[in-house]
């Protein structure tokens, strides 16, 4: 997929131009990208979630049971689901523990974030 037009390419001497793909953008580009900003502030708003007292509501929202049937084929993925599996891509297998304590799990969002370790390459 072809989206931005580079600046000269040199190829045996004569000044090409040619079209950058995705790719080759993003990993020219030192800024996450917006999966991966989504992805980390699904992640800090979890972390502020298990934190809350039990009666606030983002944390009896996040436990809710809406008691409905769910359609026929493949489930669609919830949010749980999601922020289980960032959460383990981020911090391992312990990474539930680490939530808890603020300080810590904000250093292990700061590390993601800084080594894009939710990166994940376009194809």
């Amino acid at each position: 997929m072809y989206r931005r037009i580079s600046g000269p390419v040199y190829h045996n001497g004569k000044e090409n131009w040619r079209r950058l793909t995705n790719k080759e953008i993003y990993e020219s580009v030192k800024e996450p990208t917006m999966k991966e900003t989504i992805r980390l502030n699904r992640l800090c708003w979890f972390g502020h979630e298990q934190r809350v007292e039990e009666n606030r509501f983002p944390k009896r929202v996040l436990y809710m049971n809406l008691g409905t049937s769910r359609l026929k084929g493949r489930p669609r993925n919830r949010r749980q689901d999601e922020v289980r599996e960032d959460g383990r891509i981020v911090g391992g297998e312990g990474w539930q523990e680490k939530v808890c304590n603020r300080e810590e799990w904000m250093k292990l969002l700061r590390t993601a974030r800084d080594r894009r370790i939710l990166h994940m390459p376009m194809e």
